[in-house]
């Protein structure tokens, strides 16, 4: 077995796309890495679904349009963006390199992007906040007490968070066979830093009770928790984890800013629809009243353009950046970015789109 070697100082020349950030961080992620942050939830088909969804749909080419002046600047809650690209919130940063979660946020706003921090960040939330110099969101997971809820939306709020993301399709781990079967555990440097100190939940369960049904499901969030931690924050409040229109028009009646159509990149439930797929009918369903984000198996510029085209406002990406991470650093988070920025513009060059207001449907093949 080939030795995990250490982060690089420099962007090697054969390294020019999220694939090659994939092949390797391979080589600079343990085993017990790899474990965690490749792999998906039971078959995996809803991780392999995200993929085949943008590789199935084709782009339609605009020759001789005019696109002097063109960028793919954006505003979101907000932030000016150099471009619509944010990175999702990934848990535990430090299993791919020491600095974690910070080098990530330095990369982000340094490139004129943001990143969601997670609830399960291997870095406090402050000292995350106070690395990237810019402005983050806050991604949350729902505890069981109330009272910790509130107090993590405060400090997010005191740190200088910009948004507040509230994820909502994982009130339980999904099945996680490929890290069973490599008996993934996280080393001992490494833990949910911004829950230390808190006390676990531990359900106390009468015989012949279910640890799903009547442990961890009974204090997962529902629609009176969303009235109330609406009322917690002045913040934008987003929704991560939404496939299906029912649930996004229910949000928008709760009075969130925001959705992110998500499938968790595979990891919760398996053989649910990949993320873009669901994107239309979210997107029909919720008539412009809410920005949508995506993510889950963007790749390439030319992803951001297709999701873009089906209703995106903007999209985020996971597995590719803690490669670029895991890889070199701060260094290789901001060369990703830069790169699927110049992948985006060439796309959009060459369709015929000089800003993001010009991406339409039109941009894409009639399927």
């Amino acid at each position: 077995m080939t030795a995990q070697l250490p982060p690089l100082d420099h962007i090697p020349a054969d390294l020019v796309s999220a694939a090659d950030y994939q092949r390797y961080a391979a080589r600079h992620m343990s085993a017990n890495a790899r474990a965690y942050v490749d792999s998906a939830a039971a078959d995996e088909l809803s991780h392999a679904a995200n993929l085949a969804a943008f590789a199935r749909r084709q782009l339609q080419t605009q020759v001789l349009a005019d696109v002097r002046g063109g960028h793919c600047r954006c505003e979101l809650f907000g932030l000016s963006l150099s471009h619509p690209l944010l990175l999702a919130p990934v848990a535990y940063q430090k299993l791919v390199h020491a600095d974690g979660e910070r080098a990530a946020a330095y990369a982000a706003t340094a490139m004129g992007s943001s990143m969601l921090v997670s609830t399960l960040a291997s870095t406090p939330l402050e000292e995350v906040a106070a690395a990237a110099q810019g402005a983050l969101w806050f991604q949350l997971y729902w505890q069981h007490d109330r009272a910790v809820v509130a107090e993590l939306v405060r400090r997010a709020e005191a740190a200088g968070y910009r948004a507040l993301v509230l994820t909502v399709d994982a009130p339980l781990a999904g099945v996680r066979n490929a890290e069973a079967r490599a008996g993934f555990q996280l080393p001992p440097r490494v833990q949910a830093a911004n829950l230390a100190g808190m006390a676990p939940y531990q359900p106390a369960l009468a015989a012949g009770q279910s640890m799903v049904f009547d442990g961890l499901m009974a204090v997962a969030p529902g629609w009176a928790d969303i009235d109330w931690l609406r009322q917690q924050t002045s913040l934008p409040l987003l929704l991560k984890g939404v496939l299906a229109p029912r649930d996004a028009r229910r949000a928008m009646q709760q009075g969130v800013d925001g959705l992110i159509v998500s499938n968790h990149g595979g990891r919760v439930l398996d053989s649910v629809p990949a993320s873009l797929d669901a994107l239309p009918r979210i997107a029909e369903a919720v008539d412009g009243a809410l920005p949508l984000l995506l993510d889950g198996g963007i790749r390439r510029g030319s992803d951001i353009l297709k999701a873009l085209a089906l209703g995106a406002s903007a999209v985020l990406i996971g597995r590719p950046y803690i490669h670029a991470l895991a890889t070199a650093g701060a260094l290789g988070v901001a060369h990703l970015l830069r790169t699927l920025q110049e992948e985006l513009e060439v796309a959009m060059a060459l369709t015929g789109c000089r800003t993001l207001a010009d991406i339409s449907s039109e941009v894409l093949w009639p399927e």
